[in-house]
């Protein structure tokens, strides 16, 4: 018989679309009672569906098998023209898998659904297989994957129908044989509103609903939630009463609002957030929660002393046997830091909280660690107006004040749980193996962040836990020991800068003026020259680090040093800088002295003329002084330099300085004398123009003994010597080149700046009587 005779067949079945039976309007009509030919029908349903269970058992064995032929199609595609003339379909060519590459392929797919381009190409060197190859497998079994669960779905939604069926049969059972509950015979027909008849239904339909709300809260918080008591006077199916149905249904359809109510999902319009993605962020924080709050309880084996620093080091080794990965296996090439640091704040658990939860005040309380942060999507608000299960989606980008460290960018979840009375924790985690990001992620956050239990006076204990992958070779050789040993993103600069910054909060609040306070400042120009302080550090932060908050255009100028970054941008309509082309120019050196002594030198306004060109080659003078913490080295200042001549104005300088374990900080500007007289009465700073330079100083990582001349960190060699303690210093210089902001940049110009940064740091290298 001609090939075409069994091609009709085949091709008006397939126009049938697939899941036309699989709907639950059709699955009920065949499933009816008292339906002519049932049999028959119920018959070519099943013959249909098995047909289709066919197919896809089919389609399931060549994702595993094959991920490609020779035209792209399918194994099922032909051409219906050519199915009924004489040529026979040409076969397509398949290129089928070997069990272990399968199983390798499998082994990732579990780890990382979505593999990144660097992924592919070292799996397909691996498997001996073409990226394309690899990349077309796992968009199949992704594929595959979602069809399952499409199935999956379908399977209890068809449950769920035939129970809908069964409980609405019961109801009109229950609605043609009402019972009085006044007599216990059988009530009239008339008793009973048809408006009555739909509440009830409505109210089991509510109760329901509650019930698996409940539920899932109780798995949210971990502990049994219990819906409120409902009165006696509650609409309930099949009896019929003679109460107000107002008050009822208010009291039923309302959720508990105490401290077990549900969390308010809350999904921006921009973006909106599935029920699959809560789900899966909510079993990824939840993970996460369970590790943080287990580093941060379990000390030796997991956590180890360090001998030379006595800073806690993590023992790999015991991490892996004891928690599962629950953001997939490290990428190749990059490194592990962690580290763990425990400190008492002036700030009780529910302040902090709200601090870490909102991402303006976060970044305002870690304004030199943060360079940018937003909350882009909000999961979950919390319960019973407290944070207490707090879920947000989140983007920052952390930075090391040196412009040999590239910005940190992440995105990450935070997820917030109270635990006990006054003790509360915070983690984040990246969600890069759960949504596939459009840009090389250069950094994984694995779950980092706070334990916190309130004492007593106002004080909280913090435990905080940093544990990051980053990629390694992005970082200069200076900076990669201080990285590395969990130093300069680790936990003891976040609560190092915690202490500080609210030790700050606590003087700045209380009503007694410190003694070393210049007492002619008001309250108010106090809070005003803080502001302006804040701001003109928080613009050199932008100017020493290339983040997002100020658009630089780096320059690559011939007659620049290797290790000096340089920068400009155009200054326009901003109140707060002269207009104008802005010049920045920063870099990063070793010094082999300490972090102490480099700071004291550089902060001593009697020394200043040893390395600033605008003390005019004399003494400071200390104008006004604003403590900011109990260390004498944390404070504002307002210095003034001597003039060379008498026609010359002298020149005031707005001057920060703080320091704590982490490292340490010296920024300056000049003001004019007008406007800082208007700020010190308590004027807007808003309007002083002012134009940022300074030093950041942070210690040197263990096992640094400075730079050698092929440019890399000499290590200890094993031959004995000493360790070599030093510091890093970052040297950074904002100037205004030209007023005009459409004019051009010059070479001299460049030049000018390469050369003042070259000056000052072999002046500092003098005055320290250090090598060159």
């Amino acid at each position: 018989m001609p090939t075409g005779v069994f091609s009709q067949p085949r091709l008006v079945s397939s126009s049938i679309p697939k899941n036309m039976f699989n709907s639950p309007g059709l699955s009920l009509a065949l499933q009816q009672p008292n339906i002519d030919n049932q049999g028959d029908e119920t018959r070519l349903g099943e013959n249909f569906e098995g047909s289709i269970g066919r197919r896809s058992r089919e389609e399931e064995h060549e994702s595993r098998s094959g991920s490609d032929n020779m035209d792209g199609g399918s194994g099922d595609d032909h051409d219906p023209t050519t199915a009924a003339g004489d040529k026979p379909p040409r076969k397509k060519r398949y290129h089928r898998h070997t069990p272990q590459q399968i199983q390798e392929l499998e082994a990732l797919f579990k780890e990382c659904p979505h593999p990144d381009e660097k992924q592919r190409l070292e799996l397909s060197k691996r498997l001996c297989l073409e990226t394309r190859q690899v990349k077309f497998w796992f968009q199949n079994r992704r594929t595959q994957m979602k069809t399952q669960l499409e199935r999956h779905e379908n399977s209890l939604l068809r449950q769920e129908n035939d129970k809908l069926r069964a409980e609405n049969m019961s109801i009109r059972d229950a609605m043609r044989n009402p019972i009085c509950t006044n007599c216990g015979g059988p009530a009239i027909i008339g008793d009973m509103s048809l408006e009555e008849q739909h509440l009830r239904i409505e109210n089991a339909r509510l109760k329901d609903e509650l019930d698996r709300v409940c539920a899932l809260a109780g798995k949210f918080l971990g502990r049994p939630i219990t819906g409120p008591p409902l009165p006696n006077s509650s609409l309930e199916l099949g009896v019929g009463t003679n109460g107000t149905f107002g008050t009822t249904m208010a009291t039923t359809t309302t959720l508990p609002l105490g401290h077990d109510a549900l969390p308010t999902m809350v999904v921006p319009s921009n973006r909106p957030a599935t029920t699959l993605d809560r789900s899966m962020f909510l079993e990824l924080a939840l993970a996460a929660m369970g590790e943080l709050v287990k580093m941060a309880q379990t000390d030796e084996p997991l956590w180890i002393k360090n001998i030379e620093g006595g800073r806690e080091m993590l023992n790999h080794d015991e991490y892996l046997r004891t928690f599962t990965p629950c953001i997939g296996l490290k990428p190749t090439g990059f490194v592990t830091e962690a580290s763990r640091e425990t400190g008492v704040v002036i700030i009780n658990s529910l302040a902090l909280v709200e601090t870490l939860m909102d991402s303006n005040r976060w970044a305002e309380m870690f304004h030199c660690m943060i360079a940018r942060t937003s909350t882009t999507d909000v999961i979950s608000n919390g319960m019973g107006g407290t944070r207490n299960g707090a879920l947000q989606l989140m983007n920052a980008e952390l930075q090391i004040l040196s412009p040999l460290v590239p910005v940190r960018e992440v995105s990450f979840l935070r997820f917030c749980k109270q635990h006990a009375e006054g003790v509360w924790a915070v983690v984040d985690v990246s969600i890069d193996t759960i949504k596939e990001s459009t840009t090389f992620v250069t950094c994984r956050r694995l779950p980092s962040g706070c334990v916190v239990q309130d004492m007593p006076n106002g004080y909280s204990k913090v435990i905080w836990v940093e544990h990051a992958e980053y990629d390694e070779s992005q970082v200069h050789q200076l900076y990669r020991p201080l990285l590395s040993s969990g130093v300069g993103f680790g936990a003891q600069r976040w609560v190092a800068t915690l202490q500080r910054q609210c030790e700050c909060l606590a003087i700045l609040m209380s009503s007694t003026v410190p003694t070393r306070d210049h007492t002619a400042i008001t309250a108010s120009g106090r809070r005003s020259m803080l502001k302006l302080a804040q701001r003109m550090t928080d613009n050199f932060c932008a100017g020493v680090c290339s983040s997002t908050v100020h658009k630089w255009n780096k320059l690559n100028a011939g007659n620049v040093d290797e290790d000096v970054r340089v920068m400009t941008r155009k200054s326009i309509d901003d109140p707060g800088e002269p207009p104008g082309i802005v010049l920045s120019a920063a870099t990063s050196v070793w010094l082999p002295v300490s972090t102490q002594r480099l700071f004291d030198f550089l902060r001593d306004e009697r020394l200043r003329s040893e390395w600033d060109i605008l003390s005019n080659g004399g003494p400071m003078q200390e104008m006004a002084h604003i403590a900011k913490g109990q260390d004498h080295g944390n404070c504002v200042s307002l210095l003034r330099a001597s003039a060379m001549n008498a026609n010359q104005s002298s020149m005031l300088i707005l001057q920060e300085t703080c320091i704590d374990a982490a490292g340490s900080l010296v920024v300056y500007a000049p003001v004019d004398i007008p406007a800082m007289h208007v700020v010190m009465n308590g004027g807007d700073s808003a309007y002083v123009a002012l134009l940022p330079s300074g030093f950041a100083i942070v210690p040197d990582g263990p096992g640094s003994h400075g730079p050698i001349s092929n440019g890399h960190v000499n290590g200890n060699t094993g031959g004995g010597s000493s360790r070599v303690g030093g510091s890093l210093l970052t040297v950074a210089f904002q100037i205004l080149v030209n007023s005009l902001p459409t004019a051009k940049l010059t070479v001299e110009s460049v030049e000018t700046v390469n050369n003042l940064i070259s000056c000052t740091v072999q002046k500092i290298k003098a005055a320290l009587q250090c090598e060159s």
